[in-house]
């Protein structure tokens, strides 16, 4: 295993430390090592937490920022954060208006953050939630409750932040993230596995030539295993999926996000994009506003995720305003 580390076991707190030297005009510590926050968090405003396993930059720490986060709990390689940390952040982001905790459907996040929710009640901090379920390869749509958060999160933070900037009440904030993440549907698709540093070799397997269809950030299986395609016949399978699934029609105005898994080059997602874009222009449907970069990550996982979201015009307001974060700047 070719990695930049010392001990393994430290890499998440090691990563947190440089993290915060680099970008401390943006994040800050807390009292909680696990947990880091906006140094210029606004007075008087709605709470945006989220959080997850490390593995996934810029995801979760990278979308704290103006607009976006006000503080993130942190957890190990592909695990939970503690439902302290949850707490801790929840603490940090209170402004007395409350807290919306924004975050995907894994069994271990769901755990901590309702034990979190109780321990902050107590404490007279109101906090709400939005469980993102946005990749369609996870469930059947009828079992939409069992899809898993992926690269959608990052429209639904961009959402709940920017609503929660405008002076929105708790309420408002919640109604507004619900409705970015039901109106957003991903697809990923793996070309290569990931390796955890703790463990030195992959857990799981995608053979050369070959590419998995549905696959998670944690190696979760896909729908389908399948011979490596072209971008073009890439794109094909993926708009195939997630267009149908909401379904889009002619006439829908969408934001697009491509995402790579870790290791894919950006000038590769770039030409995946570009296919992408094609097979929904000729549906009729407008790309409003796109994406392209490395947003949610899966370590070294070579692939990419597609993310759709359909727009209304509140969510066209929320997707333009300004924002500025290690993960997403916007004018």
């Amino acid at each position: 295993m070719q990695r930049i580390l010392n001990n393994p076991d430290d890499i998440v707190d090691e990563m947190l430390k440089g993290f915060v030297k680099v970008h401390r005009d943006i994040v800050a510590v807390t009292d909680n090592p696990r947990v880091l926050k906006r140094v210029d968090m606004p007075a008087d405003h709605v709470g945006v937490v989220t959080g997850g396993g490390s593995g996934h930059k810029p995801a979760f720490i990278g979308y704290i920022g103006k607009n976006l986060c006000d503080a993130v709990a942190v957890g190990e390689i592909c695990t939970s954060p503690s439902a302290i940390a949850f707490l801790d952040a929840f603490r940090a982001a209170d402004q007395g208006k409350g807290v919306a905790c924004l975050y995907g459907n894994y069994s271990g996040d769901n755990m901590n953050v309702k034990m979190a929710v109780k321990m902050a009640a107590k404490e007279g901090i109101e906090v709400r939630t939005v469980v993102a379920n946005d990749d369609a390869a996870s469930a059947p749509k009828d079992q939409a409750g069992k899809r898993r958060g992926v690269a959608g999160e990052v429209l639904m933070w961009k959402a709940g932040g920017a609503k929660a900037a405008q002076g929105a009440s708790l309420n408002e904030v919640i109604v507004a993230a619900q409705k970015a993440i039901d109106n957003t549907r991903s697809i990923g698709i793996g070309l290569t596995p990931c390796t955890l540093p703790a463990v030195g070799h992959p857990n799981f397997e995608i053979k050369p030539e070959t590419m998995e269809v549905g696959i998670g950030h944690h190696g979760e299986p896909g729908i389908e295993i399948c011979p490596l395609e072209k971008a073009e016949g890439i794109a094909h399978r993926m708009t195939g999926i997630v267009l149908p699934d909401y379904p889009l029609a002619a006439g829908d105005e969408v934001v697009v996000l491509v995402s790579g898994l870790g290791a894919t080059p950006v000038m590769e997602l770039y030409v995946l994009y570009d296919e992408i874009e094609k097979i929904i222009s000729k549906k009729g449907i407008s790309v409003y506003r796109s994406y392209v970069g490395n947003y949610f990550t899966s370590l070294e996982m070579m692939g990419a995720t597609l993310t759709v979201m359909k727009l209304d015009g509140e969510l066209k307001e929320l997707m333009d305003m300004p924002c500025y974060s290690v993960g997403l700047k916007q004018a």
